[in-house]
């Protein structure tokens, strides 16, 4: 498992960083190999302890945020949350077996939205970023989007191959984009 442990706003510290690695080497049992862990361990106000790690491991990318007044607490509570996502992948997992297809490249763009006295000519586009998209089922789709902790999450069906949208409605259901033909 490569683990890559940042400090923001707090000196460094060898024994911090051990006690990251040690605790999250715990979780290797429930995922493949290779695993990459991107920790950021920050100090905000001189009382508030955020520990975050992101993981990457064969497609699979889940993210885990905590705080606390003490570091080694938000540390243990960051693991645990993690390791929480990690039994329920794998539990599902053992219960859907997907298709493995090809993936697909996908490219992300934001446009600048004018406002609406500037009318609507000429949009700018301020970012654009282009990530694998990989087969999956709806389930698995979710899955993923709350792992990532994120609104919503654009996949390819794993059954017609097509590309869809999971999202996170405002009364905390899911919805389900599917294009159709014309």
């Amino acid at each position: 498992m490569q683990i890559a442990v940042t400090f923001r706003h707090m000196e460094s510290s060898e024994a911090v960083r051990s006690y990251v690695e040690e605790k999250l080497a715990k979780v290797k049992k429930y995922i493949e190999e290779p695993i990459d862990a991107q920790v950021v361990l920050s100090v905000q106000k001189k009382i508030n302890h955020k520990a975050e790690v992101t993981m990457v491991a064969k497609g699979l990318t889940m993210k885990s945020v905590e705080e606390k007044d003490d570091m080694y607490a938000a540390i243990d509570l960051m693991v645990d949350k993690i390791e929480r996502q990690l039994k329920r992948y794998k539990e599902k997992l053992k219960r859907h077996k997907g298709t493995s297809g090809t993936q697909r490249r996908v490219e992300k763009t934001v446009i600048a939205a004018p406002s609406v006295d500037e009318g609507y000519e000429n949009p700018e586009i301020i970012r654009s970023h282009s990530f694998f998209v990989k087969p999956m089922s709806v389930e698995e789709a979710v899955m993923q989007m709350d792992l990532l902790d994120k609104d919503f999450l654009v996949f390819t069906d794993d059954r017609s191959e097509e590309m869809n949208v999971v999202y996170r409605r405002k009364d905390g259901n899911y919805g389900l984009i599917v294009p159709q033909g014309s």
